[in-house]
């Protein structure tokens, strides 16, 4: 693979808290067992993630893992949604402390995969 593929730049990224409460009141809930995805159809021809760990997951260094790995699942996989244009918030679950990124990964192609239909 090109390393253009492997990246994961910041236009692939919901950042602002308006692009996030948009996705939340307008897009549909895709509950999984790390993670609960929000997912809005979008205009714009891009698939974007945005991420969401909050203290309730734990402590600062288990929500960065949390994030490195979905980033580096998202990087991986993306492909999996194939042209779909969508906007789509993730929101970690507990559950996630303990994941390898095996599952991580096999969670976001699932996710992926619904979001292409």
């Amino acid at each position: 693979m090109e390393r253009a593929d492997q990246s994961f730049p910041k236009s692939l990224r919901i950042r602002k808290r308006g692009g996030f409460r948009r996705v939340y009141d307008a897009g549909r809930k895709v509950h999984g067992r790390l993670f609960t995805a929000f997912v809005l159809d979008a205009e714009t021809d891009t698939l974007r993630i945005g991420l969401t760990v909050t203290r309730k997951v734990g402590a600062s260094h288990e929500r960065n893992r949390c994030r490195r790995l979905l980033r580096e699942a998202f990087r991986r996989h993306r492909k999996e949604a194939g042209d779909a244009a969508a906007h789509v918030v993730i929101n970690v679950k507990r559950e996630m402390i303990g994941a390898r990124l095996a599952d991580v990964e096999a969670e976001m192609v699932k996710l992926l995969t619904r979001v292409r239909r």
